[in-house]
């Protein structure tokens, strides 16, 4: 039974509605006489809170409100890659094309083009028993992407009665028939539905050992991430956050990458929306656009949106996990999501928490951050895939004790917390080492030891060990000036300045230090902590410190990473061996003063 009420009350994005009996829980209503989109969010008798995510400006009294009869839901299909949606998947080139530029109320769009064509080739046959989550066949989305065509999950399986061949057929088309148990036939299209708040299943989930590799030097070898991992990048305003995500949308070696732009700055999202269509693929020189998704909510679009936009964009993500692909999904910012759920419930007048937030803060946190994972999907054939779940956090003040930060913590493994004296200094990307962590060091170790080098864990040890000793050193310094140090305590000041420069700080505008490889990441690290060593071996043979200090390899060690690109990495093992003649002449220089 449909529910039909009437608006009784309205309050910016929260509209209460009598005459809702039949209403159900996050069921999507038609809201007023414009059929503004908006979801129950909470039942008291016949009386339903909607959140509405159109402006609802003119609204008034008495209009109607009718409800659909299901959730709120996105169209999972051919045709998503490339496309730029709105908080609740509608596509702003469509709402463009039927309000221009100013996006218009109640614009009924399809999500995808139904009425495209795409050449489907079948995997299965007549005859055949499938379940979930399989595969009936692949179509090309777009030069960088097969997409697999699933049966939907909740599908209850059976026998193929009847299969096309193949061919070219539109979304709409029916490519096959199922029968259970002599049962009613059941019709499987292109494309189906999924409730955005509820997660789609999987058989099984998998230890997140892989590290997700971005080609940020502080991120893959200091903190990494894993495939299927959770990551917060916390930072005050102007401490790069959205360039970190951006280099992590571009560079990680994910198939699918989701941008959700939630809640921030319009000339933000206008920034990718302009760059990443002319963005290249880094391996295989085609637009970046046909494997990405954009998921457009800016701070001027109505509020309700941006709660919806985050789970609409994790959806997708886990319908091309699905398929057997790594997906990163990027969210930027959280915070903004927050302070959406923060002004519904104060419309909806709920007993505030802490800074005005709602009790249920963290609970919703947790919900979307635990649907990250690498995971072993239903159906046949087997397959496996992953989404990994960034999301930037924006503090007020820089205050990593405000509430979003401190319960998306309690979620995440990894965090890379941005520190502004960095930023203001010209230091980027601004990820202090000494605030972040990463819980995927041990995990991802393996992979690193067989896949690149026995020595990444090691010199990763030995060389954020420097970086901690100077930071202790740094507070005498302060105190007593650096005079006040011995030798071997101010190398290690030097040695810690070079890390700083030549390994943790990477430019993103730069065409070779954009991207550093795993393998020239560890050569980099390794270089510098092998200066380390015979720089002290030399200080402890009567070397003066002035003299290491004057070596000309210490500027070819800090141009590296500019001058040596990813396919040239052997040219590392010559600054190498220059490094260590070096250290010979002076050595013998030493000998011939002593000799004298």
């Amino acid at each position: 039974m449909v529910a039909k009420g009437r608006i009784v009350w309205v309050s910016g994005p929260a509209v209460r509605a009598d005459g809702m009996s039949s209403a159900k829980m996050y069921e999507t209503v038609e809201v007023g006489e414009s059929k503004l989109i908006g979801e129950v969010i909470r039942l008291t008798g016949d009386v339903a809170f909607i959140q509405v995510y159109e402006t609802t400006s003119g609204l008034k009294p008495g209009e109607p409100v009718v409800g659909t009869g299901q959730p709120l839901s996105v169209a999972l299909g051919p045709g998503i890659i490339g496309q730029i949606y709105d908080g609740i998947q509608r596509p702003l080139s469509e709402m463009a094309k039927k309000s221009g530029d100013f996006i218009g109320r109640g614009i009924a769009t399809t999500p995808i083009d139904l009425k495209k064509k795409y050449k489907f080739i079948p995997t299965v046959k007549k005859g055949d028993s499938i379940t979930g989550g399989s595969i009936l066949g692949t179509v090309d989305e777009t030069p960088l992407l097969t997409h697999s065509i699933l049966v939907p999950p909740n599908h209850r399986g059976g026998v193929i009665t009847n299969m096309v061949g193949e061919g070219d057929y539109d979304l709409e088309h029916v490519l096959a028939e199922t029968q259970k148990d002599g049962g009613y036939n059941t019709e499987l299209k292109m494309y189906h539905k999924w409730p955005v708040r509820h997660p789609r299943p999987y058989t099984e989930r998998y230890d997140p050992t892989v590290p997700l590799v971005t080609g940020q030097r502080i991120i893959d070898t200091y903190f990494p991430i894993a495939k299927g991992g959770t990551g917060a990048i916390p930072g005050g305003f102007g401490t790069g956050k959205t360039v970190t995500l951006h280099q992590i949308a571009k560079w990680a070696d994910s198939k699918v990458v989701v941008y959700i732009g939630c809640g921030e700055r319009g000339n933000e999202m206008t920034e990718v929306l302009v760059e990443f269509p002319h963005l290249l693929d880094p391996r295989s020189g085609r637009p970046l656009m046909e494997r990405t998704v954009l998921v457009a909510n800016t701070s001027n679009m109505p509020v309700a949106a941006r709660e919806a936009s985050i789970y609409t964009g994790v959806t997708i993500a886990e319908y091309y996990r699905d398929m057997g692909f790594d997906t990163v999904l990027v969210a930027d910012s959280t915070s903004r999501w927050a302070e959406a759920l923060r002004e519904m419930s104060g419309r909806l007048e709920e007993m505030p928490a802490e800074e005005g937030y709602p009790s249920y803060l963290a609970s919703r946190l947790a919900e979307f951050y635990e649907r990250a994972g690498r995971v072993r999907s239903l159906g046949l054939p087997e397959r496996s895939g992953s989404v990994t779940l960034i999301g930037a956090v924006s503090p007020s003040g820089a205050d990593f004790t405000e509430p979003v930060t401190t319960h998306t913590i309690r979620f995440i493994k990894t965090f890379w917390a941005l520190d502004t004296r960095l930023a203001y200094s010209r230091h980027y990307p601004s990820i202090n080492w000494m605030l972040s962590y990463s819980g995927y060091l041990e995990d991802v170790a393996k992979w690193w030891k067989e896949e690149v080098s026995s020595e990444w864990f090691e010199l990763r040890a030995e060389s954020y060990h420097i970086l901690q000793r100077e930071d202790t050193l740094k507070e005498i310094v302060r105190l007593l000036g650096p005079e006040a140090l011995p030798d071997e305590e101010k190398l290690i000041l030097e040695v810690a300045r070079m890390l700083k420069i030549g390994i943790l700080q990477q430019n993103s505008f730069d065409k070779v230090d954009t991207y550093c490889s795993p393998q020239k990441q560890v050569k980099l690290v390794k270089l510098i902590v092998r200066f380390y060593k015979e720089a002290l071996k030399a200080l402890r043979e009567g070397s003066p410190l002035a003299d290491i200090r004057a070596m000309p390899v210490i500027s070819s060690l800090l141009k590296a990473k500019f001058e040596i690109p990813d396919e040239e990495v052997q040219r590392l093992d010559g600054v190498e061996n220059g490094m260590i003649e070096q250290f010979k002449k002076l050595q013998s220089k030493e000998e011939v003063k002593v000799v004298v």
